[in-house]
């Protein structure tokens, strides 16, 4: 095949907060051609993740933190375009690390995963919406960790995120009134209206610790945490006797890297409740369970899903801050190729 031109965003200054111009580069170079066991995939679509901001800090993770130098990493979806890996074949459709760039280099690994179906007829967003790491997320968090009940009370914070508002519409499968927190009066009747929570509360704009009261009477038996920080510690405050607190994120100091304690942490021993994190890799060999529930739901039209898409790899960056700004609503996609 001819010879193909890879665009990438490098970074190239670890940042302090948002991710400055001067913190990544855009470049231009050859596409990389495939070894034997291994595929060149052209990204349609990258996931923009706020996992993907901790990975530009010199910090452990589990996963190791990009390098001076090195495109920036970040989940994405695309095509095969060339193979020499029994595992994939011209024109199928992979998740993978795409990165921030245009083509990548896959192999038959736990990080890429090929989407069923022919490739033209498999609707990508959807996939980065609900069929991928986003959706085996909030799949894994709420129905393993959180395990809500009928007639339980959940709370999800960071409601009218990608993560947040697949979560919650599980937890209202499964028979929970749910409440939502969000930015906004706008994001909030998205929440509510779009999403079907039962209630939700902005953050900006509401006395946090009355709303809940409000809202959750008799307690708060699952709390579903997209952001650590003050909100984590408003409810913390008002668990329900045996709550379960599922730790999902922490978007609320990735910028600063500060992590400043829970003082409500005590209501863990009061109410003789539980706070757990999780890694939805450490379930990667029920990602298909988690995968045909979620497509079920879909099906039945339990589930919305959203997307604020965003046009061309220059834009990556932009997408990225946004998280951290409130610019979006659901699950936020860089379009680099494709439909």
């Amino acid at each position: 095949m001819p010879t193909l031109t890879n665009r990438q965003i490098l970074l190239r200054r670890r940042p302090r907060g948002l991710v400055e111009p001067e913190d990544t580069e855009l470049v231009t170079v050859a596409a990389p051609e495939p070894a034997d066991g291994e595929a060149l995939v052209r990204t349609t679509y990258v996931g923009i993740d706020a996992a993907a901001r901790t990975w530009l800090d010199d910090q452990p993770s589990y996963l190791p933190p990009v390098q001076l130098g090195e495109c920036i990493r970040a989940a994405g979806i695309g095509e095969v375009v060339e193979s020499r890996c029994d595992a994939y074949s011209v024109g199928d459709v992979v998740t993978t690390l795409t990165g921030f760039q245009e083509y990548t280099l896959v192999r038959d690994d736990l990080f890429t995963t090929p989407v069923p179906g022919p490739g033209d007829q498999v609707d990508q967003r959807a996939v980065m919406s609900v069929y991928g790491p986003t959706g085996a997320t909030a799949y894994f968090g709420m129905t393993g960790v959180g395990r809500p009940a009928p007639g339980e009370t959940v709370v999800v914070s960071a409601a009218a995120g990608a993560t947040g508002s697949v979560a919650g519409q599980i937890a209202k499968i499964a028979g929970a009134r749910v409440v939502g927190i969000a930015g906004g009066p706008h994001k909030c009747r998205v929440v509510v209206e779009e999403f079907g929570f039962d209630a939700c509360i902005d953050y900006r704009g509401d006395d946090l610790a009355a709303a809940l009261k409000k809202h959750c009477p008799r307690g708060v038996d699952v709390y579903f945490d997209n952001v650590g920080g003050p909100i984590l510690n408003a409810v913390l405050g008002r668990l329900a006797p045996k709550a379960r607190v599922v730790l999902c994120g922490v978007i609320s100091s990735y910028l600063t890297g500060d992590h400043p304690g829970p003082s409500n942490y005590v209501n863990l021993l009061a109410k003789t409740a539980s706070m757990q994190g999780f890694n939805a890799l450490d379930e990667w060999g029920r990602f298909d369970e988690a995968f045909a529930a979620l497509r079920r739901w879909d099906e039945e039209g339990l589930l919305v899903h959203r997307e604020h898409v965003f046009e061309g790899i220059e834009s990556c960056v932009d997408a990225l801050n946004g998280l951290f700004t409130g610019a979006n609503i659901g699950k936020t996609l860089v379009r680099l190729s494709g439909s």
